[in-house]
Order: structure tokens, then C-alpha cells, then sequence
């Protein structure tokens, strides 16, 4: 699995464009764990050099994580709970690191979370490729699930991209930082479940 990812990124390299990101972020959150640190910072170091355009790369790795997010959805929603983890307990499962007790911690923490948990899972490692799952199983409506997930994927997507647009070059700095991002991210997600929580609040006084 690690050879077939590393001639991914290989191509990619060599053949670098707005389609690349759109179908590799499709990849990345889907079942396959391709992480999207592989493919939006080098994007935006080349729009930093002049050869692309950064708002072009957020963009279009957006939509490519809103596509992927998409078919786990749907898969989900159509087929249902037992096949999901029936699907979880197979050998292409676990080669995509994909098991039950992921996708159990996934569906826990959307059940905890409601549905601002599409938002807040996107900015959360192990969980952000498999939020959508849970939604899809609990039938989220379409609407607030596209939402909520692009909203998410596009603050993980500027994030990831300014660091790549700045320090693309200090590959070892970017590396050590990501951990401590991810952490600021997940505190900025619960503020923002907070925020929502109060205004519902308000709106009910």
C-alpha cells in the first residue's frame, strides 16, 4: 500500500494541476489514506513560485474533499450499518487502515457532536476521513452535510495551504508543527459548537 501511495505522489509531482488535487483530495477522504498534507502544501508552494494560483488550490481542494466525503456518504446511506462494519472487517479494510473500532470512534464522535461534527471532524487526524460515514448512517440531510463538510475541508485546506504558501521550503519546521496545529484546530471547531449551542440558545429565550 505505502509503494502504491508513494507512485501517487510521485505523479502527481510530475503532473501537478487543479484536476490532480480535486481527484487526490477525492482519494483522501475517502477509505484511502492519502493524506491531504501530501498534496495541498506542494500545490501551494508551486502558487508561491508563480506556476498556480493559491485561491484555485483551496478551491479545488475543497471540492475534491467534498466529492470523496460525498461517496462515503452515500455509500453509507444506501447500504446501511451492518455492511459498513461487515465491509470494515475485510483484508482491503485494514490495508487501508480502515477497522470497526475507527469507524465505531467515528460514528461515537458524530453522535457526541451532532451535526457539526462533519465540521469539527474535518479538522481532526484519524477522524477526518471517516465522518462522513456516520452521517451518511444517521441520514444526515444532504444540505447540512455538504455544508458543514465544505466548510471544514476549506479551513483544513487554507490552513494547509498557507503553511505550504510560507514554509514549504522548511519541510522539517512544517512537519513538527502539524501535530500542535491539529490540536488549535480541534480547540477552534469546540468553540465554534459552543458558539452555535449559544445562539440556538438565544434564539429560543
Amino acid at each position: 500500500m505505502l509503494e502504491f501511495f508513494q507512485t501517487i505522489i510521485d505523479w502527481y509531482m510530475q503532473n501537478m494541476s487543479y484536476l490532480a488535487i480535486v481527484l487526490l483530495m477525492a482519494i483522501e477522504s475517502t477509505f484511502l489514506p492519502l493524506p491531504s498534507e501530501l498534496v495541498i502544501p506542494p500545490a501551494a508552494w508551486k502558487a508561491a513560485q508563480g506556476d498556480m494560483n493559491l485561491f484555485l488550490v483551496i478551491l479545488a481542494g475543497t471540492v475534491g474533499a467534498l466529492l470523496g466525503s460525498l461517496i462515503n456518504y452515500g455509500l453509507a446511506y444506501f447500504l446501511g450499518r451492518k455492511i459498513i462494519y461487515a465491509f470494515a472487517e475485510t483484508r482491503f479494510a485494514r490495508m487501508c487502515m480502515v477497522t470497526p473500532d475507527k469507524v465505531h470512534k467515528a460514528e461515537a464522535y458524530f453522535v457526541a457532536h451532532g451535526r457539526t461534527s462533519t465540521f469539527i471532524g474535518r479538522l481532526v487526524p484519524g477522524i477526518r476521513h471517516l465522518i462522513s460515514i456516520p452521517a451518511g448512517l444517521a441520514k444526515m440531510p444532504l444540505r447540512d452535510f455538504m455544508f458543514f463538510t465544505f466548510i471544514g475541508a476549506g479551513i483544513w485546506n487554507i490552513i494547509l495551504a498557507l503553511l505550504g504558501y510560507f514554509l514549504y521550503s522548511q519541510q522539517e519546521l512544517l512537519n513538527r508543527y502539524f501535530h500542535e496545529l491539529s490540536l488549535i484546530l480541534l480547540v477552534l471547531g469546540l468553540l465554534f459548537v459552543i458558539y452555535l449551542i449559544y445562539l440556538g440558545f438565544r434564539k429560543k429565550k
